[in-house]
């Protein structure tokens, strides 16, 4: 059997032209960058056009192109860095971000700094307001995501930005879930500093971006050789490098009809669900305003406590239909979505709670599918429970 893989906001495969791109990297040209010889010079080239071509699509320059390992690496380092630069004490961020901004941020208060909170609504939006109050003279960056990994919620960021640039305070944005998703543009947005994450956009594994515009202040994390200009040390990884730059030339290029195609989809799971399961389920986050390939649903019950989420997702795994119950990064912990207690969501209903997120690959029929696969699921959970 098939499955029907409804987790992108997990990971994406890889695009055949991307594994095309990358593929030469491996199998001959595969010279080290630093290298002077020619297989070395080839592969240097490669890379600088790489970052040409992601410097443009993002509206940055070349010079403010850092390549990581990926969004986690590149969340720590711009976090620790600016506050490295500035030997400021408070970090501002969101209860609702990735961990990857989160636990770096929280590490930082043995190195004596402060982490200040800004509480969402119960959509998930944090408000330019709520930024300008909070920002003060020990403040080092302000890091809020721009698009949320488990709810879909979209930030003000171009406003917050602003309000970061009044009080010549560094502002970073992981944008690991909007590049290729909907439009992404440094200069237009004012942002100083975001990560980018090249599997969540049909690209490969283990490689990312970290832009860092020019003047930031900012030092680098990963020291060792002299790679990126001294701003991160460790053999360039080519291969990746190049499917990167693929991956987001592509998205880029097909992100209106990718958009288009995902509001049909999502249209679709929630009239589907209305007729299904009329007051038994809630969207978590924005119903209307967030992006369109990202649904959190919880589900309830008769005596109006939530579903066993964890156990849904298993049966759901079982008749084939991969969904997750929020980040790949903390499956397998028992406490609720810290994203959905964030915003509010009581823990009976954090607990019942699905994440979907749709691909290209992913079809009407799948959606059909599902939603008959749901019903006979949670009818079935019922019976055992009651």
């Amino acid at each position: 059997m098939n499955s029907i893989y409804f987790d992108h906001a997990s990971t994406t495969p890889v695009d055949e032209r991307v594994l095309e791109i990358m593929l030469p990297f491996y199998r001959n040209n595969f010279g080290n960058a630093d290298s002077a010889h020619q297989l070395g010079r080839n592969t240097k080239v490669a890379i600088e056009d790489a970052r040409e071509k992601i410097a443009e699509l993002i509206g940055a320059e070349p010079s403010e192109i850092i390549f990581t390992s990926g969004g986690t690496e590149s969340d720590n380092a711009i976090i620790k860095g600016v506050v490295k630069a500035t030997r400021k004490t408070e970090i501002i961020t969101s209860p609702i971000e990735h961990h990857a901004v989160i636990h770096p941020a929280e590490s930082m208060k043995m190195d004596g700094c402060k982490v200040t909170y800004l509480q969402p609504d119960k959509t998930g939006r944090i408000s330019p307001e709520q930024v300008e109050q909070a920002i003060s003279e020990d403040t080092a960056i302000v890091s809020l995501m721009h698009v949320n990994n488990e709810i879909g919620t979209i930030l003000p960021i171009k406003e917050i930005a602003a309000v970061c640039r009044d009080k010549k305070v560094t502002f970073h944005s992981d944008t690991v879930q909007s590049v290729g998703k909907i439009p992404v543009n440094v200069k237009e947005m004012g942002i100083d500093a975001l990560s980018i994450s090249a599997h969540k956009i049909y690209g490969p594994k283990g490689i990312g971006v970290l832009y860092v515009k020019n003047g930031t202040p900012w030092l680098p994390w990963l020291q060792g050789g002299s790679q990126e200009r001294r701003r991160r040390g460790g053999t360039s990884n080519v291969a990746g490098i190049a499917g990167l730059a693929k991956a987001m030339e592509l998205c880029t290029e097909q992100l209106e009809d990718h958009q288009a195609h995902f509001n049909k989809l999502r249209k679709k799971m929630l009239d589907g669900l209305d007729a299904a399961f009329e007051d038994q389920y809630q969207i978590n986050g924005p119903v209307e305003n967030g992006v369109p390939h990202i649904l959190n649903i919880s589900f309830r019950t008769e005596d109006d406590k939530g579903m066993d989420g964890e156990m849904l997702l298993l049966n759901l795994d079982i008749d084939g239909i991969c969904v997750s119950n929020g980040s790949a990064c903390t499956s397998g912990a028992v406490e609720p979505s810290h994203v959905l207690k964030g915003i509010g969501l009581p823990d009976h209903l954090a607990n019942s709670s699905i994440r979907i997120s749709f691909g290209e690959s992913n079809t009407e029929q799948h959606v059909e599918t599902f939603l008959e696969k749901l019903e006979t699921v949670l009818n079935r959970m019922k019976t055992v429970t009651s």
